[in-house]
């Protein structure tokens, strides 16, 4: 008899969860799982952010989603990584601040360390990031990380998308329900618990009471059923990250063929950060801010002073979070995927990537024979490990800020709002540069040249003068950043425009050459 999984709640989490899981978990042989999607008409998709991480292509891939089709039916576009403005100084005093953290790794074409020689000055007054890789020059030129000539998801360049959030649950919404899922439009207006306290059933509107070997909540900040129905807690970090609002604004381009930038910018105010991303036709901006330190309409004016003319007449959106999550996020037979199980905030564009780890969990773990107790417990601990990885990652951003211009960047330079590992850690990269031996791979949505191209970038100082004279291959060193400052003018006349790229596969999809990478 087939395992029964009730996923409640759509969305960008709800429909990736739902279309990965039919595609690995085989909905469509007799030995697979029965998979039912309930979703309300009543509620719209939260799309706080557009953005998402690499590890997006595979999971694409996975789900069998055609890489054209991505492009042409959500509107995606490509992301090589994201530029910070503002982070580290008072714009007052250096208004031109800017450092960039990349997705492509520090050279790939040597198996050399380049990081101590770079520390040591063998670059010169070059920024890591663009001391390192190609990748600095392509986004400031608004350039493609592949040709029309690639096969889906393989580029010379590591990137993720920018896309239309609402676009992309009807583009996995269809590929699920072709693999075999049920989709009920209803709203649950009840959930009964058994004597254990685990889910019986739920009760919806139209379609009565429904029930499932596995629930899996995606009702987003509501968790209707593992916060409301169970009872299960959630551990707020106000206290380490402030933002808990934003403001966004949908803004059509001027021009319908302006550049599209292939990178996130996000821009840092008194109060937060405005993140700016580039879709097909229009931008999606927003301001994330501390309602602590900024109210709506402040945020609004700054929003709108950023954006210029074209934000007159545009109507606001007001998006309302709290950074923390539930550290049980399976519970007897429910487990919460998305915004139900946590969210820390918009920046570095994690939301999805939670989602993504959950859905190859809950696959790897499925209860098959109802070892629930054991699988929850995994589970549990890794996800739990992992939002509190992010969480420091994401503090350091603010931690490291040179910016005393206001309240917010003040108090978040406070020592007592970072984590004792996350100052253990940057006590130790002040002799040494972050490693591998400080990533847990199992874990760790970001590694350490994520680590690296942060802390560099915000100024970070590693002294390894000690080590100085232990290292042998200056030479080697001074050539290898050489040929990346070569391949990096190579690379202006190499790839196409951004912009040229996309309005290409749209026109005609992908044409991978026989000749191209596999």
């Amino acid at each position: 008899m087939k395992k029964r999984v009730l996923i409640v709640g759509g969305g960008t989490a709800g429909w990736v969860t739902t279309a990965y899981m039919a595609r690995m978990l085989a909905t469509d042989t007799s030995g697979g799982v029965s998979i039912t999607l309930i979703e309300s008409d009543e509620i719209g998709i939260l799309g706080v952010g557009e953005g998402t991480f690499p590890i997006i292509r595979k999971t694409m891939k996975r789900i069998g989603i055609d890489e054209s089709d991505l492009i042409k039916h959500a509107d995606a576009t490509f992301k090589q990584g994201i530029r910070f403005n503002n982070w580290k100084y008072n714009p007052a005093d250096k208004p031109d601040d800017s450092y960039l953290h990349p997705f492509q790794v520090a050279s790939q074409h040597t198996d050399m360390d380049l990081l101590p020689y770079w520390l040591l000055g063998v670059a010169g007054d070059v920024p890591w990031a663009q001391a390192c890789t190609v990748q600095d020059t392509v986004i400031k030129k608004r350039l493609a990380p592949k040709l029309i000539t690639h096969p889906n998801y393989d580029a010379p360049l590591n990137y993720a998308y920018h896309f239309d959030a609402t676009k992309l649950a009807e583009l996995l919404k269809n590929k699920a329900m072709e693999g075999g899922v049920r989709r009920l439009v209803d709203t649950i207006e009840k959930v009964n618990l058994d004597s254990e306290g685990a889910i019986a059933s739920v009760v919806a509107r139209q379609n009565g009471e429904l029930t499932a070997d596995l629930y899996i909540d995606c009702t987003g900040f509501r968790a209707r059923l593992i916060g409301d129905a169970m009872g299960i807690p959630f551990t707020s970090y106000k206290k380490e990250l402030f933002c808990d609002r934003a403001v966004a604004l949908q803004v059509p381009y001027d021009n319908p063929q302006a550049d599209i930038p292939s990178c996130t910018y996000t821009t840092a105010q008194e109060a937060g950060w405005i993140w700016d991303i580039g879709l097909h036709q229009r931008r999606g901006v927003g301001y994330v801010y501390s309602s602590e330190h900024c109210d709506e309409s402040t945020a609004v004016k700054a929003l709108k002073k950023y954006i210029g003319p074209s934000a007159e007449g545009l109507q606001h959106r007001l998006l309302k979070f709290e950074p923390g999550y539930r550290k049980t996020q399976w519970h007897k037979n429910c487990i919460s995927v998305g915004l139900s199980a946590g969210f820390i905030e918009p920046l570095e564009a994690t939301g999805i990537s939670f989602a993504e780890v959950a859905e190859l969990m809950i696959c790897n773990l499925f209860p098959w024979s109802g070892d629930y107790e054991q699988s929850a417990e995994q589970y549990n601990k890794a996800m739990c490990t992992r939002f509190e990885h992010v969480t420091d990652f994401i503090k350091v951003h603010y931690y490291l800020s040179e910016r005393d211009d206001t309240s917010f960047w003040r108090e978040n330079r406070l020592p007592e709002t970072a984590s004792d590992y996350l100052k253990g850690k940057l006590s130790q990269w002040r002799h040494r540069p972050p490693s591998f031996l400080d990533i847990d791979a199992s874990h760790d949505i970001f590694d350490e040249n994520s680590w690296q191209y942060i802390l560099y970038g915000m100024g970070f100082k590693t002294d390894i003068s000690a080590r100085a004279g232990a290292l042998r291959f200056y030479d080697d060193a001074r050539h290898e950043f050489e040929s990346i400052r070569q391949q990096s003018l190579n690379a202006m006349s190499a790839v196409p425009s951004h912009r040229a790229l996309i309005s290409d596969v749209v026109e005609g999809g992908f044409r991978p050459s026989q000749g191209g990478r596999r």
